[in-house]
């Protein structure tokens, strides 16, 4: 098992080989697909691709999942506040988490999440709220934990991510292929 986190983490629902091709070993897979049918046949397909890519996978909230697929961690939703997984790390199973305030890196941080994903960093579709460079800045250094930036990264503005204090950043829409057009 890797002993540090990755610094580049692709947040993913299925299984997309394209993610795979790149040549950077120092990438983690965020596998959060909670309700599809074939849940378990894509993650077979995630896990071997990242061992063999040798990627780091997290499986997003369910423990029994991660151990039957050797994942390297659990990443543990905004949304979860249990503190059901405060005993993994005696078990080899890193814990991350994201937040969206400080009462949720609070929370993150009592559940013994090794990074905290902060959201969302710029602009997204979905909310009208975004942290900013400023505030994102502000929570980051209020709070001794490893922070990825996540939300609305782009290539437009991926070179402003010098300016936040982060350890790695995340991401969803970046790292999708676009279709030619």
């Amino acid at each position: 098992m890797h002993k540090e986190l990755p610094n580049i983490f692709i947040f993913t629902d299925k299984y997309n080989n394209e993610i795979f091709k790149k040549k950077n070993t120092n990438i983690g897979i965020i596998y959060r697909n909670y309700n599809a049918e074939n849940r378990e046949n894509q993650l077979i397909k995630i896990a071997k691709e990242c061992k063999k890519s040798r990627y780091q996978l997290y499986i997003s909230n369910d423990i029994k999942l991660a151990y039957k697929y050797k994942a390297d961690g659990i990443y543990i939703p905004s949304y979860n506040k249990a503190k059901s997984f405060v005993n993994l790390e005696k078990k080899n199973l890193k814990i991350i988490g994201s937040a969206h305030s400080q009462e949720e890196i609070r929370k993150k941080i009592e559940q013994k999440c090794l990074g905290i994903f902060l959201s969302p960093l710029f602009h997204i579709k979905k909310s009208k709220k975004f942290l900013g460079i400023h505030k994102f800045n502000y929570l980051s250094n209020s709070n001794k934990v490893n922070f990825f930036a996540l939300g609305g990264i782009s290539k437009n503005n991926i070179n402003k991510l010098m300016l936040v204090d982060i350890k790695g950043f995340g991401g969803i829409g970046i790292f999708k292929k676009k279709p030619a057009s």
